[in-house]
């Protein structure tokens, strides 16, 4: 990644949302950490993405940005197998403070992660992807734009 178009360290760590593709490419949006040179996504007894990837691992996971207004236009598109792992609490704390902000006190109950030992019904996705493609489609907005 040293010779990108743009930073993706800086790029991945915002709070965006991202599309994975497993099996026979069935697309869903998700909240994403990139962390280890990984995609970590939440899963559990609500989604069937563990039961996809566990009949066939490969993934596509894009992550994109487009601004009418300034034209910037930034895509890292990650291909490779996906694996479901053990719910870690500390790096649930971090990606649940990237999208819901630092005060646990204002977060929706719904994303309060459970409490150690009683992650039995929830667990990560790891996605390591074999190639990334990152690409810059920035594009110089028409005047008098909104």
């Amino acid at each position: 990644m040293t010779d990108a178009p743009f930073d993706v360290e800086e790029f991945l760590r915002q709070p965006l949302v991202a599309r994975v593709a497993t099996g026979k490419r069935i697309v869903r949006p998700v909240w994403f950490l990139w962390e280890d040179e990984a995609f970590w996504i939440f899963s559990g007894q609500w989604s069937r993405l563990a039961d996809r990837l566990r009949s066939d691992s490969a993934f596509e996971l894009v992550v994109d940005t487009c601004d009418i207004d300034t034209g910037r236009v930034l895509q890292v598109i990650a291909r490779g197998h996906g694996s479901i792992v053990e719910f870690d609490f500390e790096r649930a704390h971090r990606k649940l403070v990237r999208y819901l902000g630092p005060d646990e006190s204002r977060w929706d109950g719904r994303f309060k992660p459970p409490k150690e030992g009683a992650a039995k019904d929830i667990w990560w996705v790891k996605l390591v992807p074999d190639t990334l493609w990152i690409s810059d489609q920035s594009f110089k907005p028409s005047i008098g734009g909104s």
